[in-house]
């Protein structure tokens, strides 16, 4: 996936979940943030960030912030990418070859799962996680406690365990990661919860992602440490 019109800045404040303060030539911008997670190692004040210029006139903010570097590394931090980088890359064959169609927001149960791709084995579920906490070289999700992403995965093991093809897939919005694995510190029930459902069946994946100012590509798959 691309982005358009990005711009580099300096990081200044994040006042809420929302919106962000960033220094460009332009001047102080009041920009949008495409995440609402805490996002504290990413935001630090004097960070080099990216910003993609929105198209609509009406809008209140007209920056979104798309990426950041951090010690070296480039971190796409745009909640919104992961499913359309993985979108991309399903539909192209790279998820699995066999795939005719990628339906988003499926309803499973009691849940609205990201993905039903249509296969020649019939429909396999997939819940689609972006990572952007990074220590080291390893990767840990979620960076918040996520009872969301609790329930989501308790749906995909009861897909698992009724016969259907389920999947928990991380994508991971920085480049050359070693591992990921679940961040019990701070959401042991997470890490609980994917433990069982993989061994009741759910594949549990994760591949990182090339990362450049204006694109996000999958890249290759990273060991998952459970």
């Amino acid at each position: 996936m691309r982005y358009h019109a990005v711009t580099a800045g300096r990081f200044l404040a994040r006042p809420n979940r929302f919106i962000a303060h960033v220094e460009t030539d332009e001047g102080v911008q009041v920009v949008h943030v495409k995440n609402t997670g805490r996002c504290r190692e990413l935001l630090v004040p004097g960070a080099t960030v990216y910003l993609e210029r929105g198209t609509n006139p009406g809008r209140k903010t007209a920056f979104d912030l798309i990426a950041v570097e951090k010690g070296g590394r480039l971190i796409n931090m745009d909640a919104q990418a992961p499913n359309k980088v993985f979108a991309e890359w399903a539909a192209a064959g790279g998820f699995r070859p066999d795939v005719t169609a990628v339906r988003s927001e499926y309803v499973y149960g009691d849940s609205r799962l990201d993905f039903c791709l249509e296969t020649a084995r019939g429909p396999h579920l997939v819940e689609v996680k972006g990572v952007t906490l990074e220590e080291n070289g390893a990767a840990r999700f979620p960076d918040a406690p996520t009872e969301r992403g609790v329930k989501h995965i308790r749906e995909l093991r009861r897909a698992a365990e009724s016969g259907l093809d389920a999947t928990l897939f991380f994508v991971v919005q920085i480049e050359n990661i070693r591992s990921v694995a679940p961040n019990d510190e701070t959401h042991p029930a997470f890490g609980a919860a994917l433990r069982e459902a993989a061994a009741s069946g759910v594949n549990v994946c994760a591949y990182d992602c090339a990362v450049t100012p204006d694109s996000l590509l999958i890249r290759r798959r990273v060991p998952v440490i459970l």
